[in-house]
């Protein structure tokens, strides 16, 4: 294994998909939630995935909560070593919290609280809203609504947007510290395990700051203009399927 190399890649989108997005038949289950299955890989996506490990050190850096990850199974076989979630702000080894790391997490959006506690109020009160406001992993805000425009307008208006960024995708509404992102959490890892080269991989606005951090980057051809560099995925291709023949190939030419 290369150890000075290190490949963070986003989940959702990126290496598993939702069931409701048609991969093909050749599938495999990576996350089952209620006793339904909700997410899968290809099978040539986990092949390569398990190859690719072996040649580099894999780390998932994810907006999930650390309940959320622990949904997915990477079929059952495996799990990576170590992850990172909560949008950077939780670092998981062999399944464990680093209580080091978390803590280093809330010092670093404590000026933000107040903040974020003013969005939760914000968001209890909208009537678009149609979940309890959550404090995830005790790190940032999320709920959803019926009218994300609404409760997007809401928040923009009230929030200091220099310290809080705000999201949204779908129903879905997100206030996350400015600080906790995936940019600082490439800095740390890099910090933390002494990579001198790192490649990400991702699909959505939270993932640029990861995106151009990295050394390498990879994103969908609709996010080029938002990305310093690195490579868009063809359309006519699947992102994991594309992303870790291209870590393979890389890897075995270092």
């Amino acid at each position: 294994m290369n150890e000075k190399i290190a490949f963070l890649s986003d989940l959702d989108n990126t290496l598993i998909y939702s069931h409701k997005r048609d991969i093909g038949e050749k599938k495999i289950t990576a996350e089952i939630y209620n006793e339904k299955i909700v997410s899968y890989m290809t099978e040539k996506t986990y092949t390569l995935l398990d190859k690719a490990r072996n040649e580099v050190c894999f780390i998932p850096v994810s907006t999930r909560s650390v309940q959320q990850y622990n949904r997915i199974t990477f079929n059952k076989s495996w799990s990576p070593k170590t992850a990172v979630v909560s949008n950077g702000g939780t670092l998981l080894v062999d399944g464990k919290e680093d209580k080091v790391w978390k803590n280093e997490s809330l010092k670093l959006i404590s000026e933000c609280m107040p903040e974020l506690e003013k969005a939760s109020k914000l968001l209890e009160k909208d009537l678009n809203r149609t979940l309890d406001v959550r404090l995830v992993d005790g790190l940032f805000v999320f709920t959803k609504s019926s009218n994300s425009e609404k409760t997007m307008k809401i928040l923009a208006e009230n929030i200091d947007k220099s310290i809080v960024n705000i999201f949204t995708n779908g129903i879905k509404i997100y206030a996350v510290p400015k600080i906790l992102n995936k940019g600082t959490a490439v800095k740390r890892i890099k910090e933390k395990f002494g990579f001198e080269e790192v490649i990400a991989a991702g699909d959505s606005d939270f993932d640029i700051p990861m995106l151009n951090n990295a050394d390498i980057s990879f994103y969908p051809s609709n996010m080029k203009e938002m990305v310093s560099g690195g490579i868009a995925v063809p359309d006519e291709r699947l992102m994991s399927e594309f992303v870790l023949e291209y870590v393979l190939e890389y890897i075995l030419k270092c």
